[in-house]
């Protein structure tokens, strides 16, 4: 799984990532990790890699998927 961390934001204290696994891809925010009130980047990442590993097996299962494209009615119809 490709994960891509976004920039750290002070008022959320999270990060915004893109996990890519295949054709999927999943985007959600995850809390920063903080040490002595400061952003932890080199924590945050394996704090990354654990929420990608749960996302991973929600792929797999099926809990997370690419929804489908709908496709809607031209005006004829």
């Amino acid at each position: 799984m490709k994960t891509t961390i976004g920039a750290f934001d002070a008022a959320t204290k999270q990060v915004k990532v893109i996990f890519t696994e295949g054709e999927i891809r999943h985007e959600r925010p995850v809390n920063a990790v903080m040490k002595d009130g400061n952003y932890d980047k080199i924590a945050t990442k394996e704090r990354v890699a654990e929420v990608a590993r749960g996302v991973a097996v929600k792929i797999s299962v099926g809990a997370i998927s690419t929804p489908p494209v709908l496709e809607l009615p031209t005006e004829a119809e």
